[in-house]
């Protein structure tokens, strides 16, 4: 079980130092029976998202453990004040997230997002406009889904969705729907195929809550 470990490891290692969106240098990786440790430290958020999702590529991560700090540099270190006025200027420009229904707050550099919106691409949307301003260190989102459709038919529609996804086997998968949460269950063979089916579950109209419980492998 060590040789693979390391193996995982080293693979890991290689596909953060690979991915020129963040800067790996000072990021450490562990590996125990398919779940990968993240330690060490970063100058963005963003760098620490685009970094777990790095590690979630490698064939045979099955977990993340993710203990990445965020440390700005001293000559970027922005102003709460500061971070808040830029999050509500690019929330204003972006016309995926609805206008005047997002509220910002920023305390030490952790951003907090709460309001309201019909779909959750918006509120996708609104933590990743917020999570590349420098500055910031974290993201809490808060952002509730209160459709404007009531998904009495959620479960038909994400089986549609499955099928039209040639890299999904829908057969492997037990969708559950109820007063908008959908509960998937059932086996997947990797990352991608996990990370398609919850993307199919929150494209449904009336879908406020996803709880994801496939197994990978």
């Amino acid at each position: 079980m060590t040789g693979k470990n390391e193996e995982l490891r080293r693979n890991v290692l290689n596909e953060l130092a690979w991915d020129p969106t963040f800067d790996a240098t000072h990021i450490g990786v562990a590996a125990d029976q398919g779940v990968v440790t993240l330690t060490g430290h970063v100058a963005t958020y963003a760098e620490k998202i685009a970094a777990e999702r790095a590690a979630k590529r490698v064939v045979g991560v099955h977990g993340i453990a993710e203990e990445i700090e965020v440390r700005p540099a001293t000559a970027k270190k922005t102003k709460d004040d500061e971070i808040a006025e830029r999050a509500v200027r690019i929330l204003q420009w972006d016309v995926s997230v609805p206008a005047d229904r997002v509220t910002v707050k920023v305390e030490k550099g952790w951003v907090t997002l709460t309001g309201t919106v019909d779909w959750n691409y918006q509120r996708g949307a609104a933590a990743a406009d917020v999570q590349k301003l420098s500055g910031v260190v974290g993201v809490t989102n808060l952002i509730v889904i209160k459709p404007a459709v009531r998904a009495a038919d959620v479960r038909q529609k994400i089986e549609d969705a499955f099928r039209r996804n040639a890299a999904l086997d829908a057969s492997e998968i037990k969708i559950s729907a109820a007063d908008g949460t959908v509960l998937l269950n059932g086996r997947v063979r990797n990352w991608a195929e996990r990370n398609a089916a919850e993307r199919a579950a929150w494209s449904a109209a009336g879908v406020t809550a996803v709880e994801d419980h496939l197994l990978i492998g």
